[in-house]
This record gives structure tokens, sequence and C-alpha cells, in this order.
């Protein structure tokens, strides 16, 4: 079962196909999420040992706040990415660097069908993403956060533009709701002028 919420962005790029962004629906949405996050090529995601009750906890909380959201990006109708954003003053990332007004954290996981063989399909994610988020006019700057250790994703925010900032610990964070582990993590930067 998949999440029946309606869209909140489209985007139709010619010979790709129509790309939707759609807030995820806790429990339509976490077995496929969760089996996502637990293969070993998401091991950076920090979920690899949580069952799949933990998942929809995990995104349920996520759902309640104002602050975070989560969001299934789907190709032609088919789910094919998981993306957070979060207000960086409202997170564990402010602790590690001077955040401005207007900015906006970004996670992204390419779903396993995601297209790997297909050239550009990540980056054509990522331009649909960016394009919903410099929208509306209150993000003035992307900032995203992998772990340092995890090259690919680095690179990946380095062709898409992003200016890479410093190497960074984000903090432990251990609430009620959720616990995440420190994380070695290499900041990246890219502000609404550049994205146009």
């Amino acid at each position: 079962m998949i999440s029946t919420r309606t869209p909140v962005h489209t985007r139709t790029v010619e010979g790709f196909g129509t790309i939707t962004i759609t807030p995820v629906d806790p429990a339509a949405d976490s077995a496929l999420i969760h089996s996502w996050v637990t293969e070993e090529r998401a091991r950076f995601w920090g979920m690899n040992g949580a069952g799949r009750e933990l998942v929809q906890e995990i995104y349920e909380d996520v759902d309640r706040r104002t602050t975070h959201h989560a969001f299934m990006v789907g190709l032609d109708g088919e789910p094919v990415a998981l993306f957070q954003t979060y207000d960086c003053a409202e997170d564990r990332v402010s602790e590690c660097y001077e955040v401005r007004p207007g900015d906006v954290g970004v996670h992204l996981l390419i779903g396993p069908s995601g297209g790997a063989a297909r050239h550009g399909f990540t980056g054509t994610l990522i331009e649909a993403f960016l394009a919903y988020l410099f929208s509306d006019g209150g993000a003035r700057r992307v900032v995203a956060e992998p772990d340092a250790r995890n090259a690919k994703a680095i690179s990946l925010l380095e062709r898409s533009g992003f200016v890479l900032g410093p190497e960074v610990e984000l903090p432990e964070v251990d609430l009620p709701e959720v616990f995440l582990p420190a994380k070695p993590a290499r900041l990246a930067f890219l502000g609404r002028e550049a994205a146009h």
C-alpha cells in the first residue's frame, strides 16, 4: 500500500517522465521505506537494524512536526525515492554551523529500482526536488549533511551545484521518539541563485 496523499509538487520532464513529490503517509509507506532503509547500500541512512514498526514510528514523529517533512518521490506513478526536509534552526545541524534565515536541510535516498542504469536519473530528481524547495520563496539556501564517509553522495552534491563546506560532527540526539547517533558529516550548500 502506497500513500494516497495529494502530491505537493508535480514536474514533467520530457524524455524522462512525470515526477511527483508527495508527503509520506507513515502507515501506508512504512513497509516500502523499511525495505529501502535497511538495505546495505543505505547504511549511511542509519536505520540498517530498524524494524518496520520503528520506521513507522519515526515517520509518524516526522509527520507530527512542523519543522521536519518526509516525501515519497514518484516517477510515472512508481515510488523511486525518499526525500526529507527540515528547518536547520530546529535540527542538530544547527550546532555545527551558523544557520541563516531560510536555510532548509535535506536528505535524499534513491530506491533500489531508482533508475541506477538510467543516465542522469538522480540528477533529474534532485532538480525537481530543488524546484519544489525554491518554489514558495521561503527557502533561501539548501543545506545537505551527508555522512563524511559517503563519497558517492558528496560527489553527487558537487555535480548538482552544491558548494562543499567543512566536515563536522553531528551530535547524538536521544529523544523518546528517536535516537540518532553522532555522525561525521560533510556540509554542502546551494543558494537559491545558484540553483537557477
